[in-house]
């Protein structure tokens, strides 16, 4: 569900029509719908609310924007970073440090010292060599890092390629036969306290199947992990549900998903550990944008808008689907592609795709577009870097400015040797 909806034949993002932010903003432009962000973080709130002790930490790379992470810290909700930039971020939104949990398999020297210092919650170690740096460098600071170990379980979760990250050829975690071993050797260590176990399959799944088998596997080694004498109070279960990108798409529920948690992980007596990201950001947002001109083809029109793959960057990367609705519909349809003005083939957002009929000037939006949209965005072809607006009611305001060329050439320099 979300609050973008056609009133007196004019799409609104809650109160507000997107023509005004349109005409006051330009195109393209992200808009957010806070009523939708706070009703998602509160239903997946709410329906792991059947699970005895539950820690939230929204996963940061998938909408990075300081307004929407100030709602989510008044959700509740923590943060799961990958970079000290997104550190940065969670903290300035009034998440505490505690509340952070930093994940990736690349964390610096520097990052970590940085992490270290702001008090971050836990450490998510994706590797030995991590583990061991992190303890040397906690234990030169003078501080005890809190730590679970990500393990790899080779389970397929079904989803695009470029987004599993639970297979055994995928660069995540450590091979799950070997992390008993890693979790002892690191137990113990001075600078460092491992509490628990790490996953995270995947992004985007349609079916709870992996991510039950995964959790099952974790469990099995939790409890070997026991057995040999070292604690585990923490089991991280990372995040990965996904969400409809268009119609007669079918995606578990919360309740569904916090249903099976609670049979998977009955008798685990540790703190479960959820790192959402798309489920809670993905029908947040929408991108407005502006047709060009319609171009006429071999086959079908080019609708040619002004949004490119720089402004959203997953169907050029990942084949994805968003639909394309216009803002002002006219009641009748066509089939079309749909393209942005950046000079490559992949600057495409569909090819032969029914939609409404739009012409020149005719406002339009890309649905679904609340996760790894402006957060992917860049300045490819020397275009601008896309505005960000968030709705609240009949209220709203730019959160994040557009960046102009102008803007990112005056950061750049000639040396004096090639005046």
């Amino acid at each position: 569900m979300d609050h973008f909806e056609y009133r007196g034949g004019v799409l609104h993002a809650e109160d507000v029509p997107l023509p005004l932010i349109a005409a006051e903003v330009g195109t393209p432009v992200y808009v957010y719908s806070r009523a939708t962000l706070t009703r998602h973080a509160r239903v997946f709130r709410d329906a792991l609310s059947v699970l005895p002790r539950v820690h939230l930490a929204f996963a940061v790379k998938s909408n990075p924007n300081l307004a929407v992470l100030k709602v989510l810290a008044a959700e509740g909700y923590g943060a799961d970073v990958v970079s000290a930039g997104e550190m940065d971020r969670a903290l300035a939104a009034g998440i505490p440090a505690a509340d952070v949990v930093f994940s990736g398999v690349g964390k610096t020297a520097a990052e970590m010292r940085s992490a270290l210092a702001a008090g971050c919650g836990q450490f998510n170690l994706e590797s030995e060599e991590e583990g061991e740096e992190l303890a040397e460098i906690a234990a030169s600071m003078g501080f005890v890092a809190t730590a679970t170990l990500r393990i790899n379980p080779d389970v397929d979760a079904g989803t695009h390629a470029k987004i599993s990250t639970g297979k055994a050829e995928n660069k995540f975690g450590v091979p799950y036969d070997r992390a008993a071993g890693i979790y002892a050797r690191l137990s113990g260590r001075p600078g460092l306290n491992l509490r628990g176990l790490a996953l995270h399959i995947g992004s985007q799944l349609s079916k709870l199947d992996p991510l039950e088998a995964a959790f099952i596997k974790a469990g099995a080694l939790m409890q070997a992990i026991r057995a040999e004498g070292f604690a585990v109070t923490h089991m991280d279960l990372g995040g990965g549900v996904g969400v409809p990108y268009k119609a007669g798409e079918v995606f578990p529920q919360p309740a569904e998903y916090a249903a099976m948690i609670a049979r998977v992980t009955d008798g685990w007596d540790a703190t479960l550990m959820f790192e959402p990201g798309r489920l809670i950001t993905g029908n947040t947002g929408v991108l407005l944008t502006e047709v060009v001109r319609v171009k006429q083809g071999a086959l079908h029109p080019w609708v040619v808008v002004d949004a490119a793959m720089n402004d959203l960057a997953r169907p050029a990367m990942y084949d994805a689907w968003h639909d394309f609705s216009a803002v002002t519909p006219k009641g009748e349809t066509m089939t079309a592609n749909i393209v942005g003005p950046i000079c490559e083939s992949s600057d495409t957002f569909a090819m032969a795709r029914e939609i409404d009929v739009v012409a020149r000037g005719d406002l339009a939006v890309f649905r679904t577009a609340g996760a790894y949209g402006a957060t992917m965005a860049n300045t490819y072809n020397s275009r601008p870097m896309v505005p960000e607006v968030m709705v609240d009611g009949a209220k709203w305001a730019v959160v994040a400015d557009r960046i102009e060329p102008s803007t990112i050439l005056s950061a750049e320099r000639v040396p004096e040797w090639l005046e």
